[in-house]
């Protein structure tokens, strides 16, 4: 038997201008009877026609909270505040946010001066916290292989909540805490997870009678449509092959060991 609408919230990341995997997300959110959608930032980047983003998301009343990127768009910065170090990651970083930037309209940039940097609620009882990278920080980058236990319990204790949902890093993860308590990377809609397979990912989460539940939920879209708009706006080669394949051609240094070497590259 399936949670009723208030029990269940699906939660989107990182859509990064994929258009097409966000309308066939939304349309399996409104197959499921989930009420409540949340997206926790990073609308442009990587994709082409950043604009056609925004009306799928008010359309759906998606409740949405601001990325490095849409905080960047918004107050016309110079760069998308990622948070890379590598010459290279920062090149193709600075040729997205260039195309962004021009492609995004005056209107939608308004509308990203209104969005709030966190979104609370709750789930069953329980404190629910939803952010971009951490609670702590924008941009940053929170992995499976590198974040322990002890690190995810003071931030629960530190903001006040039962479960935290953060993006950013552009691959999943959950964990269990020893408290019981729920950490969870969402994933992204935007590109694929450097998994050889170019379905996308977003979460749902559940209210049970003593705890709150994760479910990651595949997205599969017309990857290759995207490819050639990618191609037709003249976005980069290796941001076209990404969706393609599967696999990650940039972004690549920010990946600690063992997220690396589960990649092509």
């Amino acid at each position: 038997m399936n949670a009723s609408t208030s029990q269940q919230a699906a939660l989107i990341g990182g859509i990064y201008s994929n258009h097409l995997a966000l309308e066939a997300a939304l349309s399996d959110i409104s197959s499921r009877n989930i009420g409540s959608i949340y997206c926790l930032g990073d609308l442009g980047a990587f994709g082409p026609h950043p604009d056609r983003i925004y009306p799928l998301l008010k359309d759906h009343s998606v409740k949405t909270l601001a990325g490095n990127y849409d905080d960047s768009l918004a107050r016309n910065l110079p760069d998308c505040q990622c948070g890379y170090t590598d010459p290279r990651d920062n090149h193709f970083a600075r040729l997205s946010y260039q195309y962004t930037y021009r492609n995004t309209s005056e209107e939608n940039r308004s509308w990203l001066r209104t969005l709030p940097e966190e979104i609370r609620f709750e789930l069953a009882g329980r404190k629910v916290l939803l952010c971009h990278g951490s609670p702590r920080r924008q941009n940053e980058f929170l992995w499976d292989s590198t974040t322990p236990d002890h690190f995810l319990e003071k931030f629960c204790d530190d903001y006040q909540a039962d479960v935290i949902a953060v993006t950013h890093t552009g691959i999943k993860w959950k964990r269990r805490l020893p408290s019981g308590r729920l950490f969870v990377n969402v994933g992204v809609l935007g590109r694929p997870e450097n998994d050889g397979s170019p379905q996308v990912w977003y979460t749902v989460l559940r209210g049970m009678k003593d705890r709150v539940t994760s479910e990651f939920v595949p997205v599969n879209y017309d990857a290759e449509r995207l490819a050639l708009e990618m191609r037709e706006e003249e976005l980069p080669e290796e941001f076209a092959e990404t969706i393609e394949s599967g696999w990650w051609t940039t972004c690549l240094e920010i990946l600690p060991e063992k997220e690396r070497r589960a990649g092509r590259y």
